[in-house]
């Protein structure tokens, strides 16, 4: 059976259903009621015609754009993937090589309350929780990447790198 025809089925007990209570009422009042109850099934017919209608038309589109549809079809690309490649990868880190990066070499940190930064003037020494001798730690991206001491070249400070973080270091450092 489909919707429409149990829909017609509904239709047609509610009608039998007032019928019946039409003819078990009797008076003036009762013909009133009768009406109302008569116009109220008019009211549902109407309303389940309507819902008929809109379901069928539901079902129409669906089967249109069913017949429309397409199966996905897809390249095979395992045989890409197993070629060498040789030239694309040199291509694609070229195409990363110019990005800049911010590097940043820390000799120690420090807390300080606000009055006893006001109070830092010329000649002030501000004390480092990092002992004499400890290695610098390089940052880049504000990420620690190594570890190294201080030299002098050319007038000039730098850090020779006698410690690379491991990547499995950095990514625990990263939880």
């Amino acid at each position: 059976m489909s919707d429409a025809d149990n829909q017609d089925a509904l239709a047609a007990e509610w009608a039998a259903a007032l019928g019946e209570q039409k003819e078990s009422e009797s008076g003036a009042d009762d013909g009133k009621k009768s009406e109302d109850q008569e116009s109220l099934a008019a009211e549902w017919a109407a309303a389940m015609a309507g819902e008929e209608q809109a379901s069928a038309k539901k079902s129409k589109e669906q089967s249109f754009l069913s017949s429309k549809a397409k199966d996905a079809s897809f390249k095979d690309l395992t045989e890409e993937a197993k070629a060498p490649r040789v030239d694309s990868d040199r291509r694609d880190l070229d195409f990363i090589l110019d990005i800049p990066l911010d590097v940043s070499a820390e000799l120690g940190r420090t807390s300080l309350l606000i009055n006893e930064l006001l109070q830092l003037g010329q000649g002030s020494v501000v004390e480092l929780a990092k002992m004499a001798g400890e290695p610098l730690e390089v940052y880049v991206n504000g990420k620690l990447v190594a570890r190294g001491e201080a030299v002098v070249i050319n007038e000039k400070f730098g850090v020779r790198l006698t410690d690379i973080i491991s990547p499995i270091e950095r990514i625990k450092q990263l939880g």
